[in-house]
């Protein structure tokens, strides 16, 4: 066998990087290497078009074994995660009917979120009625001020059904830091509550009671080291305050569990997974735990909800899907895959059965769960996840030399930070260097959705009066937000504005430039009247009169706009608005002729749709 491989491999000579080098710029025929194929990432490093061995020499991380420190290739030898889906308690009873029911559907670990009011020894047992905690992971998140009494309950429950407390697994998720960053109120006090959680918890031997719930950060906007690199310095937060308050750091690592989001960027949340076990791990072994197992990072996942969209919602279910194969591959210890329809409306069961089955699908068919870091090796996977692991590893390192997360998120520090990655990115959003599919590229051209969306009922617990924000709080408005503002604006309007197609001239150039221009004004929901082309700028400005267009949109090469434009601009003399799609270089003199609007992959497109909807008086 040996000696057939290595006769099949010697009929392909080995190509060196140089060589590689020599034929790429050769064909880029003097365009700059870095300009064309260098991605330039918006975490801040650059991302090279191919990676060779040479690019993974001496990277420790792929030299460790899955189970072995510093876990970048994954805490255990399986690749085995929980199934996990949320439910929201308004009636325990119902709560719990649905629960079991959802056992019998492929979920292993349940999450639930109940009032901090109605955390009480009966409400707990008509919760877990016919479930057993020794066979299901069970999570709960409710006030922070509940956290230790629903321990208690928990331990107590278990004791009475006779289950000793070390076979069952779960989380009760104590946010020491949710009031700064959710609701922009200083919470100095956090480190008793903690406390006094994690002293409670130790009757759970295997509950995490801690939580670095980074998915809040993700849902805000966060780029994806940023993420990181303040989920690993939330998590040394507790760890320095807790040890300082005489807990072990075994006790006190062994309580955290990290709930990251997961966003679309498939291969970077590959690497992001991979990067965080390996720096927490070194952050745990700095306090020289008794064992190394404490220096293993639990991680939940659950898909973002930042790049959700209420128009063509079913995408969703893709970006969701890629998002799920991302933490799969990485390894995760758990996922929540969110329903498809909640940015809209609370999710019925068929978005909660399509989630669920998501992640069944990765199981049962694809196998996923099979095969331990199956990414381990790629050169690509591995240079990412040290840049990564070195742009978060930074970041981490500034909040800790200005004074910690608790100091800079109480400050609001933190929040501003994911704040202004929220802008930057919805920019991207706008002039379409970041795409959400039926938003703003690829619209349906027929959707109406205001009747669609839901007031979304809410029964989680608000802690009573929460007061004044007096520090900015995270923005949880979604990318897609100010594209769907526009286009209910428009819905709501009563107005269904026409769009005309004016293709003439060069085939190719005209139904190009008329597929680019009927995608722009789509986003703002206005009727699309394409054509297939006419013989004369006469004919067509004719046909866009008699269509009642109110934007006339000109379709056809650089070359021929300088007659073009100035034609049909003459000739529909101010009866409707009129466009140029692209950017001759004719430019300069069709403006000095009176056409000043134009149409191109330049354009920040959300804010020219604005100004359309002005012009055309819908607010």
């Amino acid at each position: 066998m040996a000696e057939l491989k290595e006769k099949l491999f010697s009929e392909f000579p080995p190509v060196s990087t140089e060589e590689w080098m020599a034929k790429i710029t050769a064909d880029l025929k003097g365009v700059p290497f870095e300009k064309k194929l260098v991605w330039r990432t918006g975490e801040g490093f650059n991302v090279n078009p191919f990676y060779r061995a040479e690019d993974i020499e001496g990277l420790k991380t792929a030299e460790s074994l899955p189970g072995e420190f510093p876990y970048v290739r994954g805490t255990k030898k399986d690749n085995d995660w929980k199934v996990r889906q949320n439910i929201k308690v308004c009636d325990c009873a119902e709560a719990n009917e649905k629960a079991r029911d959802l056992l019998t559907k492929g979920v292993t670990s349940l999450g639930f979120h109940i009032k901090g009011d109605e955390v009480n020894e009966a409400n707990i047992a008509t919760l877990l009625e016919g479930i057993c905690p020794a066979s299901v992971e069970l999570n709960f998140s409710t006030c922070n001020c509940k956290a230790a009494t629903l321990i208690e309950i928990l331990a107590g429950y278990f004791k009475s059904k006779g289950i000793g407390a070390e076979k069952c697994y779960g989380s009760v998720n104590y946010n020491a830091f949710k009031k700064p960053l959710v609701k922009g109120m200083e919470n100095t006090e956090w480190v008793e509550g903690a406390a006094a959680v994690l002293k409670a918890g130790q009757v759970l031997p295997n509950y995490r009671v801690l939580a670095v719930d980074a998915y809040l950060l993700n849902d805000a906007g966060a780029y994806i080291a940023q993420e990181l690199g303040y989920a690993l310095a939330w998590g040394n937060e507790l760890m320095a305050k807790l040890t300082d308050a005489g807990f072990t750091a075994d006790e006190v690592a062994k309580k955290i569990k990290f709930n990251f989001g997961i966003s679309s960027n498939y291969f970077m949340e590959i690497a992001k997974f991979r990067a965080a076990r390996w720096l927490w791990a070194e952050i745990v072994a700095a306090y020289k735990p008794a064992c190394d197992c404490a220096c293993k990072m639990h991680i939940h996942a659950q898909t973002s909800e930042w790049n959700m969209t209420i128009y063509d919602a079913y995408v969703n279910m893709l970006r969701s899907q890629t998002e799920a194969m991302s933490a799969a591959i990485a390894g995760v210890d758990s996922m929540t895959v969110r329903p498809f329809d909640k940015a809209y409306k609370t999710p019925d069961d068929f978005s909660e059965r399509i989630a669920r089955n998501q992640q069944l699908l990765l199981k049962e068919e694809s196998h996923f769960d099979k095969v331990v870091d199956p990414s381990a090796g790629s050169y690509y996977i591995e240079v990412l996840t040290n840049s990564l692991a070195d742009v978060a590893w930074k970041l981490f390192l500034e909040v800790e030399d200005a004074g910690g997360f608790a100091a800079l998120a109480n400050a609001g520090k933190v929040q501003e930070a994911i704040n202004a990655s929220n802008v930057a990115r919805k920019k991207n959003v706008a002039t379409r260097r970041e795409i959400l599919l039926g938003s703003n590229q690829f619209p349906n051209f027929t959707e109406v959705a205001a009747e669609k969306i839901k007031e979304t009922a809410s029964c989680c617990c608000g802690g009573g009066h929460c007061g004044t924000p007096a520090i900015t709080a995270l923005d949880f408005s979604r990318g897609a937000s100010e594209f769907e503002a526009l286009r209910l604006a428009t819905e709501k309007s009563g107005k269904t504005p026409k769009v005309f197609m004016l293709t003439i001239g060069n085939l190719a150039m005209r139904l190009a430039r008329s597929q680019f221009s009927s995608n722009f004004f789509a986003c703002a929901g206005y009727k699309i009247i394409d054509n297939l082309g006419f013989e004369t700028v006469e004919e067509g400005v004719e046909a866009a009169v008699k269509s009642g267009a109110e934007i006339v949109v000109l379709c056809s090469s650089d070359d021929e706009y300088a007659d073009y434009a100035s034609a049909a601009y003459k000739a529909l003399a101010g009866r409707a608005e009129f466009v140029v799609a692209g950017a001759p270089a004719c430019m300069e003199d069709l403006k000095a002729q009176g056409i000043e609007q134009y149409i191109n992959v330049k354009s920040n497109v959300l804010e020219t749709l604005k100004a359309f909807n002005a012009k055309l008086g819908i607010n």
